[in-house]
């Protein structure tokens, strides 16, 4: 089963966070009695959808310029204290793994960092907070407007809190990474808060 979505202070969902939530808690059902294929976790909800962001060099970057490609998408922060880095190390921990094992496979993925705050990761900053764990990983920023559409598509929930002074603010967001197929649809979460091994075996599990 995977992760189960959850923000980090714990706050309520609203309600289209909500219903992938419940989706992605459920078992995956077979496709048949006989315990055939085993359906996608996330099949059939309601994720994803076409955005349009920026790249660490101001360059326009839409979902859609990945078509053909297996995608993850984790959305968080670079001035993030703890949960951010850690999970991303995870994430390409994970995909490292997994290119060794499968590097044919592995070309094929895509892992992006999506930043749910814009006012400070710039494409600049994206870029190198990306570049630490990875040539493969892409970090994407882009205005408030263009930010907002990427997270709705993908039910993540954020919300500014308030620090000492106007620069040292905390973010309050939903904790997810996303793998979806090369037709943009959602198979999983992967389970980028437990380690890069478990990382790796998901996307074994599903990435062909």
């Amino acid at each position: 089963m995977p992760p189960i979505l959850a923000p980090f202070r714990k706050r309520p969902w609203r309600s289209a966070a909500a219903a992938v939530l419940l989706a992605a808690a459920l078992p995956a059902l077979s496709a048949c009695h006989g315990g055939g294929a085993v359906d996608p976790p996330l099949a059939g909800t309601a994720l994803g959808g076409d955005f349009t962001l920026v790249d660490k060099t101001g360059k326009t970057v839409r979902y859609a310029d990945f078509a053909g490609k297996w995608r993850v998408l984790y959305f968080g922060y670079t001035f993030c204290p703890d949960i951010c880095p850690l999970d991303v190390q995870h994430l390409m921990q994970g995909y490292h793994l997994f290119a060794r094992a499968h590097p044919a496979q592995a070309a094929r993925v895509v892992p992006m960092f999506i930043s749910i705050d814009p006012a400070r990761d710039t494409p600049q900053v994206v870029g190198q907070f990306a570049s630490a764990f990875g040539p493969e990983l892409v970090g994407l920023t882009g205005t408030p407007q263009q930010v907002a559409v990427a997270a709705k598509a993908f039910a993540v929930y954020y919300q500014k809190h308030a620090g000492s002074t106007p620069d040292a603010y905390l973010m309050d967001h939903s904790r997810a990474s996303y793998l979806m197929d090369p037709d943009g649809k959602p198979v999983a979460l992967l389970p980028v808060d437990q380690d890069g091994k478990a990382v790796a075996a998901e996307l074994e599990k599903w990435v062909r």
